[in-house]
Parts: structure tokens; C-alpha cells; sequence
């Protein structure tokens, strides 16, 4: 992989683990997975998957992050849930995985401080885009946080850092062997991020629809992906013997609400008011809302792009420019038609959630982000490659 060996992006990301901390999770009892994604627009899979897989009976303790960019991190979305607390003590993570097996927190612990120091060094040597130093970089914070299983999801398109599959392959394979070569069963599925994933983008609109996912009343794409996630969690951590097995129990999990009471039951572990699964209102989503009307001919949706639905949900405040900026949870976009869809003159394309940020401006980026065809046009698929 562009001039280093398996062996080589193995012992460099082992140095860069060895720089700081290792979590150990021996204390946690059962199967433990980590599920990773290198993000994208409108991307709330963990707030689905993790709760599905601990349905399912595995042991999902999660370290995540906050975001940088066009939308909020984990993190971020959760702590739109009123006094959601991601900041807990080893011993409470500990516990609480072991209890209802599941937890989202901010990572602690100094891990990989080494990677840190290379990044900046990756960013004025031109090697940000080098695939051995990604891959070791994402595992080497994935082995360090102590997990037996990685489920990586490794987005690709023009809302996504890897822009073509044929470098998101090569990142993905690379990550699988490291896990291989350092004794974790690892997956890693390309999923396509050309459009945004689902239909809410910014924090608590987020949120929202990860919770009506996990009802059954998702957007078909988003849930189809974390149904699709689930199964491949299952399957690498030998909770299912086989796909259809997989499918079955991930299916049973929404469908007998037992992934709706895990996370229920950890928004109540972390301090959060567990009356937001029933009551949307207490998001504290913004009143203002502008709609994107379609004037032109009937037509259907070809393409929309992510990177600028991002940018116009970062113009509103969802996401962060820098580190120190606020993000204002109560913003976003909500898209009324995805690609594929029918859309007649006058029909909304999509609806933004706005305070007084950057308004005329968001509008314009989200209007050029929709690009419409007289053709019919098939609904993207988003699972592209699974690398096992």
C-alpha cells in the first residue's frame, strides 16, 4: 500500500498505540465490538447500530467523538438529548456496559498521543491523503480502545473524505489486515456518502430520526445501512452463524422495540431525560423553519450533493468550522425528497430548521446541491463492497 509492507503499517500503528494509553476491558463480561465510521453527512449510525447489536446481546462500549466540519460528531448529537452526560468515570462505563451493554462516552483516556503530533506533521508534508498513515491512524485509536471486534464503516462519495471506492477499497483492506495482523476480527463495509445518509442533518434532527429508526419509521436508506451494519456486528462477533441468522435477530430487534429500550435505557445511564423518545418537543429544535420549493418542470431527483448539503447545514451552525466553535443543536435540514424520487412543481425538496445564521446563504448552497433529470432514476444503494 504505497510503499509500506502489511508488516510495516502493523508495527507503526502498534507504535503509535503503544504512545499512550490502553483501555482494557476485561472487566466488561461477554462479546465486546467497536463500530467505526469515517463519517459523513447526516451519519447517526452508532445512535441505531449500538443499540440494535446490545439487543442482540453483544457488549457495545463506545468511545466516540465530537465533529469538525459539516455536522456535529456522537457526541455532539447526543448531547442535543437535555442533560445527556457523555463524561463518565471508568468504573460507571465499566458498569453500565456490563449492565444493559451499551454505552456512548467521550474518550478519557490519552490515547494515541502520538498520532496527534503526526497528523500535524502529515498536514504540511502533503501525506493527509496517504492511505497507509489513515489506516494506521484509525486503528491504531480502534485497538487501543480495547475491543475484541471492529465493524469499520468507511464512507465514500463526495460527502465522505474518500471521494472514489477505489482509494475507500484500499483504505478498507488496509484497516482489515492491520486487525488481522494484531488479532481482532475485523469487517470493514464502503458505503456510498454521494448523497446524504437519511433525511435529517444537524444534531438533534439527527437524533429524532435515529429514534423513529429505531420505532421501524426510518427513512429506507439510513435504515437499511444500520440493519445492514447490525448484521455484519452479529456475524463478526459469532452471535449469528449466518446472514439470514443475522437478519433475523437485527429485524426482531427493531420490530419487538428491544433496540428502542437499550437506548432508552442508556440515555437514562448517562443523566439524559428519556422523555425525548416520546416527546420530540423537548429537543428544543428550532420554530423557524424556510422551505425549498421545486418551481421548474415535473422531474426526478439524480443527484444530491452531500458536500453541499453539509456546508449549507454548517452555514446554519450544525457543524464546527474550528475546534472552538459552537454548535447550535436546534438547526439542520430535513430532506423532503432523496434521489430517485418523483418531484412535481411546487413540491418542497426540503425544509431547513434555522435561527438568524447565514439563512440566504444556506438556502442557496442546499437549492445548487439538487440536480434534477427528465429520466427515471433508481434510489442509490449504499452498501457497495463488505471486506472481510
Amino acid at each position: 500500500f504505497n510503499g509500506m509492507t502489511s508488516d510495516e503499517q502493523l508495527y507503526f500503528t502498534r507504535a503509535m498505540l503503544e504512545s499512550g494509553e490502553q483501555i482494557d476491558l476485561s472487566a466488561i463480561s461477554g462479546v465486546k465490538c467497536d463500530k467505526h465510521s469515517t463519517g459523513g453527512v447526516g451519519d447517526k449510525t452508532s445512535l441505531v447500530v449500538g443499540p440494535l447489536a446490545a439487543a442482540c446481546g453483544v457488549k457495545m462500549a463506545k468511545m466516540s467523538g465530537r465533529g469538525l466540519g459539516h455536522t456535529g460528531g456522537t457526541l455532539d448529537k447526543l448531547e442535543s438529548i437535555p442533560n445527556f452526560k457523555i463524561e463518565q468515570t471508568k468504573e460507571n462505563f465499566f458498569k453500565q456496559v456490563n449492565e444493559i451493554g451499551l454505552a456512548i462516552i467521550g474518550q478519557t483516556a490519552n490515547i494515541t498521543p502520538a498520532d496527534k503530533l503526526l497528523y500535524s506533521l502529515r498536514d504540511v508534508t502533503g501525506t493527509v491523503d496517504s492511505i497507509p498513515l489513515i489506516a494506521s491512524s484509525i486503528m491504531s485509536k480502534k485497538l487501543a480502545s480495547g475491543a475484541d471486534h471492529i465493524v469499520l464503516d468507511v464512507k465514500v462519495g463526495k460527502g465522505a473524505f474518500m471521494k472514489n471506492v477505489e482509494m475507500a477499497e484500499k483504505l478498507a483492506k488496509a484497516m482489515v489486515e492491520i486487525g488481522r495482523l494484531a488479532n481482532r476480527d475485523t469487517v470493514a463495509t464502503l458505503t456510498d456518502m454521494s448523497e446524504p445518509l437519511g433525511c435529517a442533518v444537524g444534531n438533534a434532527l439527527e437524533v429524532e430520526e435515529a429514534i423513529n429508526t429505531l420505532k421501524g419509521k426510518g427513512p429506507k436508506d439510513f435504515t437499511d445501512l444500520c440493519i445492514a451494519l447490525t448484521n455484519e456486528i452479529l456475524l463478526v462477533c459469532n452471535i449469528a452463524k449466518t446472514e439470514e441468522e443475522a437478519m433475523s435477530m437485527t429485524i426482531d430487534a427493531i420490530n419487538s422495540g428491544k433496540g428502542l429500550e437499550k437506548f432508552k435505557q442508556m440515555v437514562a445511564y448517562q443523566n439524559g431525560d428519556i422523555n425525548v423518545i416520546d416527546d420530540y418537543s423537548l429537543f428544543n429544535v428550532s420554530k423557524n423553519t424556510v422551505e425549498v420549493v421545486y418551481e421548474d418542470d415535473d422531474a426526478y431527483v439524480s443527484e444530491i450533493d452531500a458536500l453541499k448539503v453539509g456546508e449549507s447545514a454548517m452555514l446554519l451552525g450544525a457543524g464546527r468550522e474550528t475546534k472552538e466553535s459552537k454548535i447550535d443543536m436546534g438547526v439542520g435540514i430535513v430532506l423532503n425528497k432523496k434521489v430517485g424520487d418523483f418531484v412535481k412543481s411546487g413540491d418542497v425538496l426540503a425544509t431547513l430548521y434555522v435561527n438568524e445564521k447565514n439563512v440566504n446563504e444556506a438556502i442557496d448552497m442546499l437549492s445548487s446541491a439538487y440536480v434534477m433529470t427528465n429520466e427515471k432514476v433508481e434510489p442509490i444503494k449504499k452498501i457497495i463492497e463488505v471486506i472481510r
